[in-house]
Parts: C-alpha cells; sequence; structure tokens
C-alpha cells in the first residue's frame, strides 16, 4: 500500500515559479496526500477542479487518492462508494482530455482495486478489461514509461497468479526505466515516472 502511495502519489512535477491561485491549490493538495490526510486532498483537488473546468489533472487526482484508499477496505460497501467517486473523477477527467494514457492506466489502476477486493466476483470480467485497456495506452502512448511499467506489472500480477515465470516481463520494465530516466515533463503538475518504484519491481521480476 505504501509503494503504491509513492508510486502515484508523488509522481508529480512541483517545479512551481509563479504562484497562481492554481497552482497554490495544487501544491496544497499535494502537501495534504503526501501527510496522508487523503479526504481532504481529495476535496481540494475536486475544489480545483470546479475552477479549472477544462483541466484534468484536478479530477485525475481526486479519483487516484479514492482508487489508493480503496485498496485493503473490507466492506464491500464502503470500497463501491469510494470506487464509484472516483469513476466519476475519472469520466470528468476523460471528458476533458480523451484518449490520454493517464486516465486510462488509472481506469485499470481502478478496476485492479475491485479484483483485489474478490478476484473471483470481478475477476472474470475486469481482466480482460484491464488487458484492453493497457493495450489501448500502449497504441497512443507507446515510449510512456508509466504505460509500459504498469502493463507490465499487471501482466507480472497474472503471471505470478497463474504461477508462471515473471521474468519474460523485465526487458520491458527495463525500457520503461530507460525512457523514464530520459523523460521529458513539459505540464505543470503531469504525472512523472518514479525511478525508485521501477526499480523496486524490476527486482520483484528478476527473484
Amino acid at each position: 500500500m505504501k509503494n503504491l502511495f509513492l508510486f502515484i502519489g508523488l509522481c508529480i512535477a512541483l517545479n512551481v515559479t509563479a504562484q497562481t491561485p492554481y497552482q497554490t491549490g495544487m501544491k496544497k493538495a499535494f502537501s495534504l496526500w503526501e501527510a496522508e490526510k487523503m479526504t481532504e486532498a481529495s476535496q481540494l483537488f475536486e475544489r480545483i477542479s470546479t475552477v479549472e473546468t477544462e483541466n484534468w489533472l484536478p479530477f485525475y487526482y481526486a479519483a487516484t487518492i479514492e482508487i489508493i484508499g480503496s485498496f485493503g477496505l473490507k466492506e464491500e460497501a464502503i470500497l463501491t462508494a469510494k470506487l464509484s467517486k472516483a469513476q466519476e473523477f475519472l469520466n470528468a477527467a476523460s471528458s476533458k482530455s480523451e484518449n490520454n494514457p493517464e486516465i486510462i492506466i488509472t481506469q485499470a489502476l481502478l478496476n485492479l482495486a475491485y479484483i483485489a477486493f474478490d478476484g473471483q466476483k470481478y475477476g472474470m470480467t475486469l481482466s480482460g478489461k484491464n488487458n484492453q485497456l493497457y493495450a489501448q495506452a500502449l497504441q497512443i502512448a507507446p515510449q510512456n514509461p508509466r504505460v509500459i511499467l504498469g502493463k507490465a506489472e499487471w501482466e507480472m500480477g497474472a503471471a505470478a497468479f497463474f504461477g508462471k515465470s515473471t521474468k519474460p516481463y523485465c526487458d520491458e520494465i527495463k525500457r520503461a526505466i530507460t525512457l523514464g530516466k530520459d523523460e521529458k515533463i513539459e505540464q505543470e503538475f503531469y504525472p512523472k515516472f518514479l525511478l525508485k518504484r521501477a526499480l523496486e519491481v524490476l527486482k520483484q521480476c528478476e527473484n
């Protein structure tokens, strides 16, 4: 859970110079998130989205927080409520930025939250959807290191579930790391590749 939080929650560019209300609000929301004040962070991202009406990022991060918070839940009603809310945020983000690979792979993460809660109930339908989502994201952005890493990690999980070797996915993880090191982030607050997380996944793959 902690690694997942670090992977998504801290994958942001915070090299902010001009302090516009949007920038100030986003920095505050990320600070709340880093302090594990998840509800406050999500609410602030949601408030920012009501002002930044054409910006997909506040919706995207609000959705991500709700998804992360659903992992480890024991009550299905609470899980469903959080993921339904996350789905609304993702739908809103997608309406602002169609065919966005970052949103697509976050949809796959949402599906994974359901599968992690009850694989027998959700695995059959959502596993196939996740395969399609990662294929779609990779087609849109074949050099996106987050997409490559996410797809490889998803396939590693499936391989491990069926008792197969995860080593065939190591090369893709290494490719993601190479691309991540060279990636240039131009949009402020855009999700950023987290090298430390990728190295942890690679270590799991090689074991």
